[in-house]
């Protein structure tokens, strides 16, 4: 006894939904905590400390040989509105008009733990290297602009005014620590508002400063869990959303498309299922017609 086209339908698209589902569940189920490597080093910026006067960012521009932006000013003071290829660090200040309450915030590569860049160059272009530092070989870059694309921080910024274009971003000052030397922006900071160290020593200050002055700062190290983690940390006394930091959960980017991933294509099972769909319902639309052809004949 034969099965109907109707009856094909229904069982495919039950099989697909199955796999998918179980598929799913199993990945939920193996989530696991980012771990740092134990010499990654980073950055500890405190909103309460800085006072905004902007000498990290003339620090930047000097140690990596980074033009001014000054196209605000008319060429006359460096003055970008945010991260461009011509600012690897910005500070920027977000006022409240309703409350009054205001806050700088420093930006720049979080450098993720699993970082999404790292993940979306093609070629290798974007690497997370020694001390976990995310760093970027313009040798090896296409220009496809996808570690843009994927950093869910929005930090790589793209050399659209030159002909042979590079893309931008903080790489921690490497060419400095691999002389001993701290990024120039934590070295000039005159109130400590931005601090270099081993990650984990860097979150443990944050953590005392939190107890230790528990009404000065929003409950939370920003960037311990977010993304997965980030090498760059944040305190703050207002709400990091407000500063342009994105309430991100604590999935890597990276797993969360290859989760998405292995859920639709493991094994080939979803795909194959879902042709098969396909070919059941082009198969009944394209009978259609000669029954219609066999209706009028008879006529």
């Amino acid at each position: 006894m034969g099965i109907s086209r109707r009856s094909a339908l229904k069982v495919m698209a039950a099989a697909a939904a199955t796999m998918v589902g179980t598929t799913l569940s199993a990945h939920e189920t193996q989530a696991a905590a980012v771990v740092a490597r134990p010499d990654a080093v980073g950055m500890l910026y405190d909103a309460t400390r800085c006072i905004g006067c902007k000498a990290c960012m003339v620090a930047c521009n000097e140690a990596n040989d980074v033009t001014p932006d000054t196209s605000a000013s008319g060429g006359l003071w460096d003055m970008p509105v945010d991260l461009n290829e011509h600012a690897k660090n910005i500070i920027k200040l977000y006022r409240d008009s309703g409350t009054g309450a205001q806050s700088f915030v420093k930006r720049q590569c979080m450098h993720c733990l699993d970082p999404a860049c790292v993940g979306a160059c093609m070629l290798g272009a974007m690497q997370k290297g020694e001390k976990g530092i995310v760093s970027y070989n313009p040798d090896l870059c296409v220009g496809c602009r996808y570690c843009e694309m994927g950093c869910p921080f929005n930090i790589p910024k793209f050399e659209w005014s030159k002909a042979i274009p590079k893309v931008v971003k903080c790489e921690l000052c490497r060419q400095r620590i691999a002389k001993g030397q701290e990024p120039a922006c934590c070295e000039v900071c005159p109130v400590g508002a931005v601090i270099y160290g081993k990650r984990a020593d860097l979150l443990a200050d944050a953590h005392q400063r939190l107890a230790q002055n528990p009404g000065r700062y929003v409950p939370k190290v920003y960037g311990e869990h977010e993304a997965g983690g980030t090498q760059v940390l944040y305190l703050a006394h207002v709400e990091f959303e407000k500063l342009g930091l994105p309430a991100y959960g604590d999935e890597p980017v990276p797993r969360r498309v290859e989760r998405i991933q292995d859920t639709i294509y493991k094994g080939f099972v979803a795909p194959v299922a879902l042709y098969g769909l396909l070919a059941v319902v082009m198969l009944r639309h394209r009978e259609k017609p000669d029954s219609a052809k066999t209706e009028e004949g008879q006529r």
